[in-house]
This record gives structure tokens, sequence and C-alpha cells, in this order.
């Protein structure tokens, strides 16, 4: 997805090498419609340049910082030098992060998507999150959850998510608890059971939770959880014990959570 307006000064910009000439390299901007910009060979690196062939080569991919924008000469001034190593390795992730945002467009919306279904559906997930990688990344962490606030048709959005999930790698962090079970009563090993099949959530976790309850030793039961975010992790964790727990308490047993392994190691 290109965008139609003009960058804005002091801006990082993603533009290829078009022409070379001895006053400084014209550079067609990756990000935007139909501009192209201009560094000054002033601006192509520090120090003295005899010259500018020696620095950038025709069809490189560079990121430059926005100096001026003369919308009405149609000029924009770039500088190849202002940008450090730190912000070029930045900016050129960002902009492959949303190639590959809009190929997961063109998946979720099909080829035959016309550019005005295709913009209005790219603007909602950019006014969500700030860019189409990552309205995609919470669509996939979070589900419609994380469009529920865009106009977007219970279709679009279904199509989104499931693209999403399919295709997007999302960070996970893992937490681990404990939660010891005890049934004096004549219900004995069914009730542990019923309350392991409750720890476990019978089906009612998250699509982006994993979720899995262990024997370590009588009477400890070990509850690993995998989520994308430790604020999710952490209150499944708990949620799975408390289940647990009180599963238990109904058929007059006793339950315990706690964070860490009190058996012996195995």
């Amino acid at each position: 997805m290109k965008f139609s307006g003009w960058p804005d000064t002091g801006e990082l910009v993603v533009g290829k090498i078009d022409e070379i000439e001895d006053f400084g390299v014209f550079v067609d901007l990756e990000e935007y419609e139909d501009k192209r910009g201009l560094i000054h060979i002033s601006e192509v690196a520090s120090g003295w340049i005899k010259n500018v062939r020696d620095h950038v080569r025709e069809g490189q991919i560079v990121v430059c910082k926005v100096l001026d924008v003369d919308e009405e000469s149609q000029q924009i001034d770039l500088s190849l030098k202002d940008v450090n190593d730190h912000q070029r390795s930045e900016k050129i992730q960002q902009w492959k992060n949303e190639q590959k945002a809009d190929n997961w467009m063109e998946l979720a919306l099909g080829e035959d998507a016309d550019d005005e279904t295709y913009t209005a559906i790219a603007n909602e997930l950019i006014g969500a999150h700030g860019s189409l990688y990552n309205g995609f990344k919470q669509a996939a962490i979070h589900g419609d959850e994380a469009l529920e606030n865009t106009d977007l048709s219970a279709d679009e959005l279904d199509a989104i998510v499931e693209t999403a999930r399919e295709n997007v790698s999302v960070p996970y962090v893992n937490v681990t608890g404990y939660v010891d079970l005890e049934n004096p009563s004549p219900s004995g090993v069914d009730g542990i059971r019923e309350a392991l099949e409750a720890a476990e959530g019978n089906g009612e976790v998250p699509d982006e939770v994993d979720l899995d309850v262990s024997y370590v030793g009588a009477p400890e039961y070990r509850i690993e959880v995998q989520a994308p975010n430790y604020k999710t992790a952490e209150s499944q964790l708990e949620e799975s014990a408390q289940r647990a727990i009180a599963a238990i308490e109904a058929h007059n047993g006793s339950g315990e959570y706690h964070r860490e392994r009190r058996t012996d190691d195995e």
C-alpha cells in the first residue's frame, strides 16, 4: 500500500535510487505514489565527495530523512547522511513489515478486491493500530476484539483475523504455576479429574492462549500457560487454578494455588 499524499519534514522514508548526477541523486519513494526526491551531493555523505557513485548506486534501496517538501514545485529534498545505522535498520524492518501486510491484505480480500475496498479496509486497520502490520498483529493476538471499534463488516473481520492467525508470527510468553488438589470425599479420583478438566478450561480458553495441566506428584499439579503477553498469561494462569479449586471444593475437597513447586524434583 502506498500513500497518496506527501511525506512530512523530518520523516524517514524508504526510496530506490533512480538516477545519479554529479550534483546529487534522484530517489523514487517506495511508500508514496508517484513521489520522487532529490539528495543533493552535500547530503549524500559527510565530508568532501569526489564522486557520488563511490557512495551510492542505481537501484539501491536507501533510507532518507525528509529535509523539505515543496508541493507547489513538486520537490522533496532528502538527506542520506542524516540517517544513522539504527534508524536505517528500524525503518527498513518497518517497511518490510508493511510489505508483508500488503500481501496479507491480498490473501484476506482475494486478488479481485477493488482498490476502493482495499483502501477502506486498510485505513480502518491503520486508524485502529497505527499501521497495516500492527493491525494484523493485533488481530492475530486478540481476534475480533482488536478491531471492534472499526467499521469493518463481520465478514471482513473474519477474513482479517483468519489471515492474521495463519500468517503473523506473534511473540509469546510462558508462565507456570501449581495447584494442590486433595479430595477425601467419596467422589475421590473422579472429583480430582473434574477439577483438572475445569482447570483446562472446558473449551473456554481464548484461542490465542495455550494452557496445559499436568501431574507433578500428589497432590500437586502443574499449570503451564503460553500467551501473547504477561498480563494475559498471568490472568489465565490464576483463572485456571481458581476453576480447579472451585471444582474440588464443590466435592468438599480442598485446593491451593502457588507459583513455586513443592514436591521433589522428577
